[in-house]
């Protein structure tokens, strides 16, 4: 048995189809986002955001912003 080799770029637009067609756009969107894998660099942000400031400080933050809601 011989099966032909398709690009992946056609295999990637019927499977999307497909799934827009049995889930619907927005079934379909939430469950391809779980494979999505962000961009930047987590720990060097959160390093540079939160640096020189103690747990406290942090808390401080959160409970200030949160009453300016």
């Amino acid at each position: 048995m011989i099966t032909e080799v398709r690009p992946l770029v056609e295999i990637n637009q019927q499977a999307i189809r497909l799934l827009y067609k049995e889930l619907g756009v927005i079934d379909a969107v939430r469950f391809l986002k779980q494979f999505t894998q962000g961009y930047g660099n987590y720990t060097q942000e959160r390093e540079s955001l939160f640096a020189n400031k103690s747990l406290d400080d942090i808390v401080s933050d959160i409970e200030k912003r949160r009453k300016t809601k």
